[in-house]
């Protein structure tokens, strides 16, 4: 039922854009999306299941969007620089994405441990949502070894991308402090230009 699935989390999306997440109603998701509660429940088991599918979503569409930038044609420095102003947009249009990439969850959204929770469901999907969530110590491996294999290509040697390692762990360090602090003028990739490290250009 993946169509049914991603209406359902798109019409809690859009619930959560609206008020608070305690104010969300299951029964209003369900009609949103046009299914039953039942299906709802089916789906998802509960509104803490929900959630965590709402999180698992969101933290996967962001990595996504990371895995795009970073294949794109420009050089290596551009695309890191266009990973910052990526990271830095997502988290401006996505309160959720916001939250992980932080740690800094407001009382509006949604809190799911990270950890793994008890999962009962038959539907694998949230099966795996119910796993652990990405952190946002995680987010910086898994998007800076996105980045390493990106740039690095196919044929790079583990030994050989220390230093690249450490420049893409620089840039989503960077980029994630401008989703905190972000920059008054110019954007993120502008101030970047001029704090890259010397190795990087």
């Amino acid at each position: 039922m993946p169509a049914a699935r991603e209406s359902l989390l798109d019409a809690a999306y859009l619930a959560l854009r609206r008020r608070s997440w305690s104010a969300v109603r299951m029964v209003d998701v369900a009609a949103v999306a046009g299914v039953s509660r039942q299906t709802l429940y089916n789906e998802f088991g509960s509104k803490d299941g929900l959630a965590r599918a709402l999180v698992r979503r969101e933290a996967d569409g962001y990595l996504a969007g990371a895995e795009r930038v970073l294949a794109g044609p420009a050089d290596p420095r551009e695309r890191l620089l266009a990973l910052a102003e990526w990271t830095a947009s997502a988290a401006r249009a996505n309160p959720l994405v916001r939250a992980m990439l932080t740690g800094c969850w407001s009382e509006r959204l949604p809190s799911p441990t990270l950890s793994a929770v008890p999962s009962t469901s038959a539907v694998p999907a949230q099966r795996r949502a119910d796993g652990p969530l990405p952190s946002p110590s995680d987010f910086v491996a898994l998007v800076r070894d996105r980045a390493v294999a990106a740039i690095a290509g196919p044929g790079a040697v583990k030994g050989d991308v220390g230093e690249l390692t450490r420049s893409c762990e620089l840039a989503v360090r960077l980029s994630l402090s401008c989703v905190t602090a972000p920059p008054a003028e110019g954007g993120v990739a502008e101030l970047m230009r001029f704090t890259w490290p010397r190795q990087a250009r």
